[in-house]
């Protein structure tokens, strides 16, 4: 099914993002922490590709897997950046003989010393959307937003301007980034109704559980703004320990405020790991999707 008819019939919609293990390990700890989510039943997971498209073959791999032995509605994300105009026809037809009718479309981001400065075919998003809305019409295409901007465009009218004419070629749905302050993503979404962008935007939210971790995403080309009492309530934390609950209890706020607030559907970065998004739906006294969307009716 199409993610935006999934969108379209549910009251509020979840979803769960995982990246392609890169060894036997790996792919066991994923494997072990999706069927440990799978009882909150999802109504869709949608699998990354690496930095330039340097996963492609094991994002495949995953995303074929998941179609394969689970009941999961798949989602598989396609990069500009790294890719072909034939290896691209080589994918979708693989994913469409598969049975999967979904695709995140990127621009992607170039790999640290890589030596790629531009997509091989196409060089934006909305490009790689047409491509795949003309000659794959039956596949649901979902695109990025970016509540707190995109770094690479700091012109904010630009930057809307350039998100309607990826829903103008045939998106339909938005994915936003992670963000850390709902008010930053309730204006986003303002924004784009003044714009005429009409399509269902999903949120991003990924607990912070470590202190590495946010440093990370405070160094990654997308940055993140942490908001004041967010780093108030780590600086309290005395270990790990206390950090995770912190950053679990801070998600689970803005999990529990866009549901109050009706929005279209929620993504969990979850990192290939289990634990904070159970402890999410936990605190929030739910023990799957379908209870959680039954909180807006």
């Amino acid at each position: 099914m199409h993610i935006s008819n999934i969108l379209k019939n549910n009251g509020i919609s979840f979803g769960f993002e995982f990246f392609p293990p890169k060894d036997q390990k790996s792919s066991q700890q994923l494997f072990t922490s999706i069927s440990e989510l799978i009882p909150l039943q999802p109504a869709f997971v949608s699998v990354t590709y690496g930095a330039g498209g340097s996963t492609t073959d094991l994002t495949h791999g995953l995303v074929t897997r998941l179609q394969r032995e689970t009941s999961l509605t798949v989602v598989s994300h396609m990069t500009c950046v790294g890719t072909t105009l034939n290896g691209l026809r080589d994918i979708l037809d693989s994913y469409y003989n598969s049975g999967i009718r979904n695709i995140m479309a990127l621009r992607g981001d170039k790999p640290k010393n890589s030596g790629i400065t531009e997509a091989n075919d196409f060089r934006y998003a909305a490009e790689l959307v047409s491509f795949i809305k003309k000659n794959y019409p039956d596949m649901g295409i979902g695109i990025a937003g970016f509540p707190e901007g995109h770094p690479e465009t700091p012109n904010r009218l630009k930057e809307i301007d350039y998100l309607k004419a990826k829903v103008d070629a045939g998106a339909d749905y938005i994915c936003t980034q992670l963000f850390f302050d709902n008010h930053d993503f309730y204006d986003f979404c303002e924004r784009c109704e003044i714009a005429g962008i009409k399509i269902p935007i999903v949120a991003g939210i990924m607990p912070v559980t470590n202190r590495k971790g946010m440093e990370r995403m405070a160094e990654l080309a997308l940055g993140a703004r942490f908001p004041a009492p967010l780093l108030k309530a780590f600086g309290r934390a005395q270990d790990d320990e206390h950090f995770e609950k912190v950053g679990i209890h801070w998600a689970t706020e803005q999990v529990r405020d866009l549901v109050d607030n009706k929005v279209r559907g929620i993504h969990f970065f979850t990192l290939n790991k289990s634990k904070p998004t159970l402890k999410i739906y936990d605190s929030l006294g739910v023990t799957n999707s379908v209870e959680l969307s039954r909180e807006i009716n």
